[in-house]
């Protein structure tokens, strides 16, 4: 994916895990795990949120996907 593909509340797929996209910036993204939190999903409310937000550089970003299948 590009930086332009990413928007809030987006969710999308990198690696093994399902992530939903926090923040979109000039260069990077910040997205929660999803698939971290699937028994107790009031982690994933926010902002702020409960959980760590990871950062995505344009490195990261091209080994997202939309759909788990285009891994």
């Amino acid at each position: 994916m590009k930086l332009t593909d990413f928007s809030l509340g987006i969710e999308f797929f990198s690696g093994d895990k399902k992530w939903r996209c926090t923040d979109v910036g000039s260069r990077i993204i910040t997205a929660i795990c999803i698939t971290d939190h699937i028994k107790d999903p009031s982690w994933l409310n926010g902002p702020p949120y409960a959980c760590v937000e990871s950062v995505f550089d344009e490195y990261d970003q091209e080994g997202c996907v939309l759909n788990q299948c285009d891994l």
